[in-house]
């Protein structure tokens, strides 16, 4: 079961299918018949509780942890965080789904139990305008558990480069030069993250993919909130069978998880406190 947020206009269509199994993720994202989700040409890292939302066009990671496994401090047990944290398997409830001639708009709540024993509570707001086309993601995590713990979240954006030739690029202030060929450096997967709040308007950063020509040359532009999502880390995956970019706002730069802490740059927030993340695409 999926919900379909459709941002149409007169002059085109974009749709995200959103899954409630997985979060109020986004499965297929659909502008005017052309998927732009990886699907099958994404590798899959051995962890059942994501491969159901790995094929997607969005998926979640958080708030516990982020990137790849590492040990639960102090777990006795031998514990680890699981990759990418714990939210994204956990459903969504709560669902309320509401549009008219001038926007679709689904929200929900996202109970999550954690790797280190605490709790949170995401409350998740997407918003499709049909007038322009333009859908935004409001995130707001709660700390439900009754110990403090420091939040971390990344957004994984992922793209089919199927789609791709060799006029398609990424555009942003936070790139070396401001564009990359959308293949990037040398070798079949590459990985990178850089600094986005400098580069922001308003406390927006952005970057754009493309032109991507089944878009008829139009590009995605993708907006993050950089007070929250400081960092831009962008992945891609050439290897055999496969054939994957992803566009990941992300609150951490590319470090250790004991290292981020101990620097002081994973600060703890306490019960009942709350962080708001947020998101915007647009094909233009």
């Amino acid at each position: 079961m999926t919900f379909a947020l459709a941002a149409d206009t007169p002059t085109q269509s974009f749709r995200l299918d959103l899954t409630p199994q997985s979060a109020l993720d986004v499965a297929s994202a659909v502008f005017s018949g052309v998927d732009l989700a990886p699907g099958s040409a994404i590798p899959s890292d051995g962890d059942p509780r994501i491969d159901r939302a790995l094929p997607g066009f969005l998926f979640t990671c958080g708030p516990d942890h982020i990137r790849h496994p590492v040990p639960v401090e102090g777990a006795a047990d031998g514990r680890l965080y699981p990759l990418h944290g714990s939210l994204s398997s956990h459903p969504a409830r709560d669902i309320l789904f509401e549009e008219d001639e001038g926007e679709a708009v689904c929200e929900g709540r996202v109970a999550a139990a954690l790797a280190h024993g605490g709790s949170a509570d995401l409350a998740r707001r997407w918003r499709a305008d049909r007038r322009t086309g333009h859908i935004t993601l409001d995130d707001l995590v709660t700390n439900t558990g009754d110990g403090a713990w420091p939040p971390f979240a990344m957004y994984h954006i992922n793209f089919g480069t199927g789609l791709f030739d060799d006029e398609t690029r990424l555009t942003g202030a936070m790139l070396p030069g401001g564009s990359l060929p959308w293949r990037f450096d040398e070798g079949d997967m590459k990985i990178f993250c850089v600094p986005a709040a400098g580069s922001a308007e308003h406390g927006w950063a952005e970057i754009a993919v493309g032109p991507i020509a089944a878009l008829g040359g139009r590009s995605m532009h993708i907006r993050f909130r950089t007070d929250t999502l400081p960092y831009l880390q962008v992945w891609r995956n050439q290897s055999p069978g496969c054939a994957v970019l992803g566009i990941e706002p992300v609150s951490h730069r590319l470090a250790a998880r004991a290292e981020l802490i101990s620097a002081g740059e994973a600060p703890e927030f306490s019960p009942g406190e709350s962080v708001g993340y947020a998101l915007a695409f647009e094909v233009r």
